[in-house]
């Protein structure tokens, strides 16, 4: 599980900004809590453009950089407002007891790459510009490296980490990681699950999301149209798009084609197969713009079925919906702010640095100022 992350000179984040997904001393909500001590899920609040985002792309980025190397080039990640070249990455993972750290820096001056990885401080990988050494495989030296690719990358596609079960278990983890922009309703998939509504419905019907429907007593059902029955209706319904997905309403007798649900009950569909994976199979789940078209119970029965039914997973989202700040949701070492404080760019706080009790009312306290990464727009 991702443990912590350093960013520095990356997008708005100028200064060096340690995220912490390690628990702290709070006693309960222990099911928010995996058994290694890691958090499974970090809220992100704050103001419009403060950089909640990018804490999300920071993660995404040595996904990218991995498994999709020719998205995010090194050179348009840095800060933009900083005269310094180079940015840098640190992620922390730990996997079955053991902590991986892997450093990835870039200098867009000189267009070079450095990379280092440890298990346990002990030092498997190292990489400067072109060359390479490597201690677990049996060629040592490497030359002549893409500063574009990985040599963490090239490593893994070259060997699969045959001889080391803890690093194959690390990138079993990150490749079962999903991004989700509710707002643009698109999903990325890093790992070979095609988690698009319509593609996913085909392939495995509407059981499982109508199953979750009928536990929590929505509203509604979904029927998926058969290429059998678009023949029967293909005036009105398009096979090979949302189209085929229709909500079957108690009470009301003729099916809605997606097209006419609001946007909150096409957001939770687009949500619900990757969601419904990773409290599954584990992984990290990344959601900007969480709280796009949903009620706020809503939000709290998705946000409480995670923590209660995962157990290697973890979820991030950026959230703009208050009522979430609750300590019957979230422990207050799961919640972040971030605001822009100029050219100093983005700076992250940690609610539970202000040590608030259990029984006191983390929403006023954040909207009171307590906890920062509050607008500072003027009410005339």
């Amino acid at each position: 599980m991702l443990a912590k992350i350093i960013i520095k000179n990356f997008m708005s984040f100028k200064n060096e900004t340690v995220i912490d997904f390690t628990k702290t001393n709070y006693k309960f909500l222990e099911n928010n809590v995996s058994d290694e001590g890691i958090l499974k899920g970090i809220a992100f609040y704050g103001a419009n453009a403060s950089g909640k985002s990018n804490v999300l792309y920071a993660i995404r980025f040595l996904l990218d950089k991995l498994f999709r190397e020719t998205e995010n080039p090194a050179a348009l990640m840095k800060c933009l407002f900083s005269d310094e070249p180079e940015f840098s990455l640190q992620y922390f993972f730990v996997i079955e007891n053991k902590e991986i750290r892997y450093l990835f820096e870039h200098d867009i001056s000189k267009g070079i790459t450095s990379e280092k990885l440890y298990v346990d401080e002990e030092l498997l990988l190292e990489r400067m510009g072109s060359t390479a050494k490597s201690y677990i495989t049996e060629k040592k030296s490497y030359t002549d490296l893409d500063n574009e690719i990985l040599f963490l990358r090239t490593v893994y596609f070259n060997t699969g980490f045959s001889n080391n079960s803890v690093l194959r278990k690390w990138f079993e983890y990150m490749q079962n990681l999903i991004y989700i922009n509710p707002f643009i309703q698109g999903v990325i998939s890093y790992s070979k699950q095609d988690m698009r509504i319509n593609k996913y419905l085909k392939d495995n019907g509407v059981e499982e999301i109508n199953q979750f429907f009928r536990d929590f007593n929505f509203e509604y059902t979904l029927d998926y149209i058969s290429d059998i029955k678009v023949k029967e209706t293909a005036k009105i319904i398009d096979s090979d798009d949302v189209g085929s997905i229709l909500f079957k309403r108690k009470g009301i007798y003729v099916p809605i084609p997606y097209f006419f649900e609001s946007l909150g009950n096409k957001n939770l569909l687009n949500l619900l197969p990757s969601f419904l994976y990773i409290v599954r199979n584990g992984g990290m789940l990344l959601i900007d713009e969480f709280s796009s078209g949903f009620h706020n119970e809503l939000e709290r029965l998705l946000v409480n079925y995670f923590f209660k039914n995962a157990t290697n997973s973890q979820i991030f989202f950026v959230s703009h919906s208050t009522n979430l700040l609750s300590t019957s949701i979230l422990r207050p070492d799961q919640i972040y702010t971030v605001e822009f404080n100029g050219e100093q760019g983005s700076q992250v706080k940690r609610v539970s640095d202000e040590q608030p009790r259990l029984a006191q009312n983390l929403e006023k306290m954040y909207l009171s100022g307590v906890f920062g990464g509050l607008p500072n727009y003027e009410d005339k």
